[in-house]
């Protein structure tokens, strides 16, 4: 990408068409980095993403002391954590306001020097995701916190100990905060209603290479048993499957075809499912896995959210976009984050026809059914999309807008295209190398 334009210019109606790679799951990746600083010595981190989110970790660490550097290998990092020390407040502060994932740090930090410092948190407006529960945690463990004008202070008067938590829903944040907590608290740690995610999955490989004593039962069940002393780690990161269900799904909406190098059967099982019953064509080798839409009309489907191994919610809003285009009346029932659907009044402009519920439209159990939120939607297709003046709400929502301006008969402009940065690599690059019609507005080609 040349220039730094926030906004892109998308002429719609061409089809994507070819091969790009993901590399290593934007939820997995920043919270590995995080996971150094509880080591006494370097460690080494693979397939690593150039994402923003990578590179506010990257500053964050940095600014505590912690040396980073490029490895022998393109996206690799070494890092040591030999001489952490104490950040200053207005720096982290800077460096922290686009991104939720310092919360993370209180627990290695607290380790590590006895105190932290979280300033107020940023991320994407999807619906709430609290960050009480965090401190709440973190106070079992026997920290002691104070809030302050410009964020909370945090204290381990004495080593941090062992508990029982359960979390009142399977929270992909909160399982880490306890698992990055956990593993140097004296004693054992036992966490029900735990997130599996298999990015979760992951970070718990890099803590057990580490040194530290995790075991994950079949009924959402982690055990940590605390370890005075952890090493470093050498990892190379789960393939982001967030991202390559985004491309998916794009192939879907355009009519194209895209091999996605990199993606993995196991862990998109959920979706591949889906993406058949859609109508979407889909091919699996060793390297990675070929999406296409095989012609002919796309099937309306029923589709609901949940936590792994469930339908994830950052696949259902680029696939929303490739169900405007499926015969029928597809039902959509989000049940993990109440604010998700908002992105489709701009879908709706572009001449979709997508009607939201505050009733839950779907048979799961869900938090959002008596609080008046828009959290269900009816969306009838086919119906062709016009282009149009779009603002980027969010990262998975800005993307299924780039989808929709893909599909698109016309010319869309596409405002505020740094957020899509958080987590997709490379986008532009990729949309070039798919024969995608994209420019700056300065008429610059990208």
């Amino acid at each position: 990408m040349t220039g730094t334009d926030d906004v892109l210019l998308v002429h719609g109606g061409t089809p994507l068409e070819g091969e790009i790679r993901v590399r290593g799951a934007k939820n997995l990746v920043p919270k590995a980095m995080v996971a150094a600083l509880l080591g006494s010595g370097p460690s080494r981190l693979r397939n690593v993403p150039d994402i923003r989110d990578v590179r506010v970790v990257r500053g964050l660490l940095q600014l505590h002391g912690v040396t980073v550097r490029p490895g022998e290998e393109p996206g690799e990092l070494v890092l040591d954590p030999t001489h952490v020390e104490s950040a200053n407040v207005a720096d982290i502060d800077a460096h922290a306001g686009s991104s939720r994932i310092p919360i993370l740090f209180c627990g290695p930090l607290l380790h590590r020097l006895g105190h932290a410092f979280i300033p107020g948190l940023g991320g994407c407006d999807i619906g709430g995701r609290p960050i009480d529960f965090h401190f709440d945690v973190l106070r079992q463990f026997g920290a002691t916190i104070e809030k302050r004008e410009d964020g909370q202070y945090l204290e381990a008067p004495q080593r941090l100990r062992g508990c029982k938590i359960r979390l009142p829903y399977p929270s992909v944040g909160s399982t880490e905060q306890v698992l990055l907590t956990a593993v140097l608290a004296e004693g054992v740690t036992e966490l029900t209603n735990a997130a599996v995610e298999p990015e979760i999955e992951d970070l718990i490989c890099v803590l057990q290479k580490m040194g530290a004593i995790i075991s994950m039962d079949t009924d959402r069940t982690i055990r940590i048993t605390g370890v005075d002393r952890l090493g470093g780690y050498n990892h190379q990161a789960i393939p982001d499957r967030l991202e390559a269900a985004s491309w998916a799904s794009a192939a879907l909406a355009t009519g194209g075809n895209i091999y996605v190098r990199g993606a993995q059967q196991r862990s998109m099982m959920t979706f591949l499912n889906t993406y058949r019953k859609v109508g979407g064509a889909f091919e699996i080798d060793d390297e990675g896995i070929r999406f296409w839409h095989p012609g002919g009309p796309l099937n309306a489907i029923a589709l609901e959210t949940d936590v792994h191994p469930g339908f994830q919610t950052d696949w259902q809003q680029p696939l929303v976009v490739a169900l405007t285009q499926a015969s029928g009346l597809s039902i959509v029932h989000e049940t993990v984050y109440e604010s998700r659907l908002g992105f489709t009044s701009a879908l709706n402009q572009m001449g979709a026809h997508i009607q939201l519920y505050r009733e839950c439209l779907g048979g799961s159990a869900c938090r959002f059914g008596q609080r008046n939120f828009l959290h269900s939607a009816v969306v009838s297709g086919p119906t062709k999309l016009q282009g149009a003046d779009l603002v980027i709400p969010d990262l998975r929502g800005g993307f299924s807008y780039l989808i929709a301006a893909l599909a698109a008969e016309g010319t869309s402009r596409v405002h505020g295209i740094d957020l899509i940065n958080r987590g997709y690599e490379n986008f532009m690059d990729k949309l070039v190398e798919l024969g995608a019609k994209v420019e700056l507005p300065s008429g610059d080609l990208v």
